[in-house]
Parts: C-alpha cells; sequence; structure tokens
C-alpha cells in the first residue's frame, strides 16, 4: 500500500540525492525532506557490511527518533578490477571527510596500477567493468518495512567527462548512450539510474 503523506523523509545529507529524489517523487505528488531539514539528529553510524543493511540502519533511526515514515538509500560503485570495492564505502574511499574529488582520483589511481583494462570506446581505454547499486530501505513505525535494490552497469573511464552529477558520475561510462553518467541531462539519468530502478521496484512494492 503506497504510503498517505505528501511529505516523506529520505534519510540523507547529500544534496545530489536529495535533488535526484525530490524529481523523481514530484510526479507522485510526495515532498521530499531529508537529514539536513533535522539537523538536530545525531549522525547515524552506518556499520552494516551490506547496501541493504545500512539502508535499514538509517531508515529505522529516523523512525525511532520520529515515528514518523522514513526511506533511506545506501548506495556506491562496486569495480569488478577492485573486487567490488569501494562498494559499501563508496563515500569516504580517500578518507574522511567524503570528498568527490578525493575518491575520483584514489579510483583512477588504483585502476591505473593494476593495469586494469576492459576495452575501449574508441577514444579512450574502458579501465574495468563497474556498476552503481543503490539499495532502498522504508519503514513505518508499525514496523512494515519494505527493500528495494536497482543496479546501472557501466565501465570506468580514466578522464572525467560531463558537468552533471555527483560523486563518481563523471568517471561511469555507458555504451549504449556513448557518454558518462555526468553527461547525461538530469531528466535521462533519473530515467536509468540505479536509483531510479529501486525507486520504481518500490513504488510496485507499494501499490501491490
Amino acid at each position: 500500500m503506497r504510503p498517505e503523506t505528501s511529505t516523506i523523509i529520505v534519510a540523507t545529507k547529500n544534496r545530489g540525492k536529495a535533488k535526484e529524489f525530490a524529481a523523481m517523487f514530484a510526479p507522485l505528488g510526495i515532498e521530499v525532506q531529508t537529514l539536513a531539514d533535522y539537523p538536530e539528529l545525531p549522525d547515524i553510524v552506518e556499520d552494516g557490511d551490506t547496501f541493504a543493511a545500512n539502508a535499514l540502519i538509517k531508515a529505522r533511526a529516523v523512525v525511532d527518533r520520529y515515528g514518523i515514515p522514513a526511506l533511506a538509500d545506501d548506495s556506491g560503485l562496486c569495480v569488478d578490477a577492485l573486487g567490488g570495492a569501494p562498494g559499501v564505502y563508496s563515500a569516504r574511499y580517500a578518507g574522511e571527510p567524503s570528498d568527490d574529488s578525493a575518491n575520483n582520483a584514489k579510483l583512477i589511481a588504483e585502476l591505473r596500477r593494476l593495469g586494469s583494462q576492459a576495452g575501449t570506446d574508441g577514444q579512450q581505454p574502458l579501465l574495468s567493468a563497474a556498476r552503481f547499486v543503490c539499495a532502498l530501505a522504508y519503514v513505518e513505525p508499525g514496523g512494515r518495512v519494505l527493500q528495494a535494490e536497482g543496479a546501472c552497469e557501466g565501465y570506468i573511464v580514466a578522464d572525467a567527462r560531463g558537468l552533471h552529477g555527483f560523486g563518481y558520475d563523471p568517471h561511469f561510462y555507458l555504451p549504449d548512450f556513448g557518454a558518462t553518467l555526468a553527461e547525461l541531462a538530469p531528466e535521462d539519468k533519473n530515467r536509468i539510474s540505479h536509483r531510479a530502478k529501486a525507486l520504481r521496484q518500490l513504488i510496485s512494492f507499494w501499490e501491490e
């Protein structure tokens, strides 16, 4: 059953994620709030070993504190040549504090150190197959839990391309589009991304 609310709290402080969720929930008539709207909530310790576990930890923390439904996302980049890293450590791959530029620099440096190559896009090498993974957890005060997951397959390229998106998007190449995620218009990314796929699955659970 779809939540009977015009507002939903998404347990994130990431402005890029907040913007994407707001755009994807807008057609449903649901306004998005984030942890930035609740600064009194202490930082949530994400000590799960999977995206799904961390998403559930965050959603439950909000519900326990405020007694209202919450949605949490945990997502990241899994690179084949790195054995699935950075995985759940994607946001802080280069250490604290979280920094997109430092994370991307470490990612490319590690792949170059390994001499990894998975083909070419005609202009530059594809360093490794990779995927973005998004796990969502929706929790209600009564205890109902819904979880969903989506993935977006692609490759890592050495040179950053595109001005949209955030995180690893400039290095994540999509062969079907001949572009990185950061080169896609936001509305196109929100149609094919790992986050969009996970949210569509969650909405289908609500509608069931």
